[in-house]
């Protein structure tokens, strides 16, 4: 089983190049660090191929991974097609990695009443801890907030805590930024530079192959059973070509990092109300976000009787979104009773008011929110609006 202890705090040995670092094949040198993951104890969770976008399920070999995968993202729209035979020439979908840590729906406990006497148990955690194959730079950094967020407090989460330990972070770059991205925007970037046991970067020229990096010393040992040919300064000019050419191709619609300044005062400017006109509240976008971390609990009894003098209760949490009308109940009626109150809390809130109290944004510019809004909102395109028209005004 790997070491304990180890699998949030991760050291990168190197901000440009790993210290250890070879060279793969993109179809067997993929294929064997799977299994060498699986090896070693770590439930293995990748890409794969399934109705037409890319999901995260447990898989056993580099096989399952996708091959020629290409994507278009627009706001409101997704599609994909196939063309080469690239590994990671696609951008991630609806999924993010927080549900393998943090589910959309999960049993908390069980409360067992027998003759006046009650007996809570709680679900065990799981036994082997998850390796990530793929992650970009977005994603990692949102399981950095996710954990400031659900383990920084005076009450972390065990829940998710227990799936966090220990996790095997394999990060990829992002070679082919989609339409809605704006990482760049938000302090990220297409190549990960931290959070991460191993990078993978896959290169077309001077031949295809996959550089991987390590940024931990599990990570390199990792990378020193795999074995493969050591990279060649073409090689890591190469990798340093395709990290340039997405970061050329990356959008910005706004200075993210200004939000915070740019935001404030705006709580009833008119554009609330053109954002209201547009959106259904549907929560798509909370839904969808990988930094997003509220939650609703329920409790629910069986209505059948197993004949003894046992009544079992069973309390669930599930994924709340503020979109939800009940979501600000407070004293019997909804606070946001506005569809425009609350696309303001949600956007405030990720964009103004998480650094204040998180101490970073809530957003990774992973683009995800435009993405997949029926109505096509564009979440930076809506801040950049209101920033400007805060810019505009006269204190």
């Amino acid at each position: 089983m790997p070491e304990k202890g180890r699998g949030r705090t991760l050291q990168v040995m190197n901000s440009s190049h790993a210290a250890s670092a070879v060279v793969l094949d993109p179809l067997h040198g993929l294929d064997a660090l799977v299994r060498t993951l699986t090896a070693r104890g770590y439930a293995v969770v990748g890409p794969v191929e399934r109705d037409g976008v890319v999901d995260y399920r447990p898989i056993e070999s580099g096989d399952e991974m996708p091959t020629g995968l290409r994507v278009e993202q627009a706001p409101g729209r997704w599609r994909s097609h196939h063309e080469g035979d690239t590994r990671f020439g696609w951008t991630p979908a609806a999924e993010s990695w927080r549900r393998p840590f943090f589910p959309a729906e999960e049993e908390v406990l069980r409360v067992r009443r027998t003759d006046g006497t009650f007996a809570v148990s709680r679900p065990e955690p799981a036994h082997r801890p998850v390796a990530l194959i793929a992650a970009r730079d977005c994603e990692v950094r949102a399981l950095h907030i996710l954990d400031r967020v659900l383990l920084g407090g005076e009450h972390p989460d065990p829940r998710y805590a227990a799936r966090r330990a220990d996790a095997f972070v394999v990060a990829v770059t992002c070679s082919v930024p989609a339409a809605t991205c704006w990482c760049t925007s938000m302090g990220g970037g297409p190549r990960p530079a931290a959070g991460f046991d191993i990078r993978l970067t896959e290169l077309i020229d001077p031949h295809h192959a996959v550089l991987a990096e390590a940024g931990s010393d599990r990570g390199a040992e990792v990378l020193a059973a795999l074995g493969g040919a050591l990279p060649s300064s073409e090689h890591l000019a190469a990798s340093d070509s395709v990290e340039a050419a997405a970061v050329a191709s990356m959008r910005r619609p706004v200075d993210g990092l200004h939000l915070p300044v740019a935001l404030a005062g705006r709580d009833l400017d008119p554009h609330w109300d053109d954002v209201a006109a547009r959106c259904l509240s549907c929560g798509n976008c909370t839904f969808v976000c990988p930094t997003c971390a509220c939650v609703a609990f329920g409790d629910s009894t069986a209505l059948t009787d197993d004949g003894g003098p046992a009544v079992e209760t069973v309390r669930h949490q599930t994924w709340a979104s503020c979109f939800q009308l009940d979501h600000s109940n407070l004293g019997g009626r909804p606070v946001r009773a506005t569809v425009a109150s609350r696309y303001r809390q949600w956007l405030t809130h990720k964009l103004q008011t998480w650094p204040e109290q998180f101490g970073t944004s809530g957003c990774v510019g992973c683009g995800r929110c435009t993405t997949w809004c029926p109505a096509g909102i564009d979440l930076p395109i809506e801040a950049a609006a209101l920033a400007a028209a805060g810019e505009g005004t006269v204190s």
